[in-house]
């Protein structure tokens, strides 16, 4: 799942691709080359934890390992951001890291990298230290939504063993600037709208305003792609990520509808420098998809009182790309005992709430805090559909050569949407790659 650049910024605020890149093949052979090295790292010194972050995401995750430290104060944290532009490239950095000889404990993962590091033996199994918290463990998912914790169980694992405690995640909405749409005298929708709804109201805005409707683009799966293909009823690959079906007539419609917003001067142009978030802020922009990261600039922006959020428009019937964060503990660590009570303070209340309250750029996992004040205050109105999306919400598809497979998704839709081919050839190519690729 990022997390997620440029006019959208990743499922963290300073990933573009949170959707983007689990690994490349290089990364894949580092990652088989790491399990024949034998290396361990030290039984002693303090828990060593490895997350996605760029500065802005260092400071939430520091303040939350501080209350980790606070609540067991007789294990210490050495927390490490690692500030990339993708999960491709954190994989790539974290493998080398580990082939160096400088093995983490815990290392944040999220859906896009998976799999992939699943299949490359990297993590313990959690089985028996789940079975020997079940109280706590089903107490955790007693309050998360069924959904993710059997999509951590498919997707997350390579032999039906459990490698991951799933935690925040993220789905796709849209934040509205109201002041523009108050100014073109267009009502925001109540309920769900759809497609062409949307597209006259984005007529009317440019014609009374100037603003841009939503800045569109090719490079971010899962904000550019996923909510057009799967609120029309397509996606880019089957359930079982083994077949393509980037070309099905639901994704063709999909990617004509969004070249028309183009075409039609609705979105500046895919590809160059707009600055989404500051020409939200100056009324030069209507809507900006993202997930939960894109509050953290609303905050800043000083913006709250200016922005409401609304579900994704649709056409076929709801939809939205899903994306998580996985904490798995590696199986090289020598303070495995230290990292499971690390887990466990992840998955209790306390953490949930800490991290909601102060920063978070994530739907906490529980639906207690999802959808209670820690959460919902401090956010613009209508953060609640972040949560209610998950009910109809769809896995962002990483398969174990992720990296490829987005490259061949990016480029298809780039060219469906920028005209270089005609939309159906654009997306018959890409797929075709993808057969390969599966």
């Amino acid at each position: 799942m990022d997390l997620h650049g440029p006019a959208h910024l990743p499922r963290r605020r300073v990933l573009r691709a949170a959707a983007a890149a689990t690994a490349s093949l290089p990364l894949a052979s580092a990652l088989t080359s790491c399990l024949n090295l034998g290396v361990e790292g030290s039984p002693h010194g303090p828990l060593d934890v490895l997350y996605l972050g760029d500065a802005t995401q260092q400071q939430s995750f520091n303040q939350l390992f501080d209350a980790f430290q606070e609540a067991h104060p007789d294990i210490g944290v050495k927390a490490r951001g690692i500030a990339a532009p993708n999960w491709g490239t954190f994989a790539n950095t974290v493998s080398t890291q580990i082939a160096g000889g400088k093995v983490p404990d815990v290392v944040q993962v999220a859906t896009e990298g998976q799999r992939l590091f699943a299949s490359k033996g990297l993590m313990e199994p959690l089985d028996t230290y789940i079975a020997r918290d079940r109280a706590l463990v089903d107490a955790y998912f007693a309050d998360v939504d069924p959904r993710l914790r059997n999509w951590t169980e498919t997707y997350g694992s390579t032999d039906g063993r459990t490698y991951y405690i799933p935690g925040g995640y993220n789905t796709a909405v849209l934040y509205c600037n109201t002041e523009v749409f108050d100014q073109a005298g267009v009502d925001l929708p109540t309920e769900e709208w759809t497609w062409e709804e949307f597209r006259r109201a984005g007529v009317r805005i440019k014609e009374r305003t100037g603003a841009f409707l939503i800045p569109l683009g090719f490079g971010f799966p899962f904000v550019d792609i996923m909510p057009w293909l799967l609120t029309n009823g397509a996606s880019t690959l089957n359930s079982a990520w083994d077949e393509g079906t980037f070309a099905s007539e639901a994704a063709v419609e999909a990617a004509t509808f969004v070249k028309g917003l183009i075409d039609d001067g609705l979105s500046p142009r895919p590809g160059g420098t707009f600055d989404a978030v500051g020409q939200l802020r100056n009324n030069a922009l209507a809507t900006l998809g993202g997930g939960r990261w894109p509050t953290l600039d609303v905050r800043r922006l000083d913006m709250l009182d200016r922005v409401r959020i609304v579900s994704w428009p649709v056409n076929a019937g709801r939809g939205s790309p899903v994306g998580w964060d996985g904490w798995p503990i590696l199986k090289a660590s020598r303070k495995k005992e230290k990292a499971w009570t690390f887990l466990t303070w992840l998955m209790s209340e306390e953490a949930s709430v800490f991290y909601a309250r102060n920063g978070g750029s994530t739907v906490p996992a529980r639906n207690s805090v999802a959808t209670g004040a820690p959460f919902l205050d401090q956010a613009p109105p209508g953060t609640e559909a972040l949560a209610e999306a998950i009910t109809y919400g769809t896995p962002i598809p990483s398969p174990e050569r992720g990296s490829e497979v987005q490259d061949a998704v990016n480029q298809g839709w780039q060219a469906a949407i920028t005209g270089t081919k005609p939309v159906r050839e654009a997306l018959e190519s890409a797929n075709e790659t993808l057969g390969g690729l599966l």
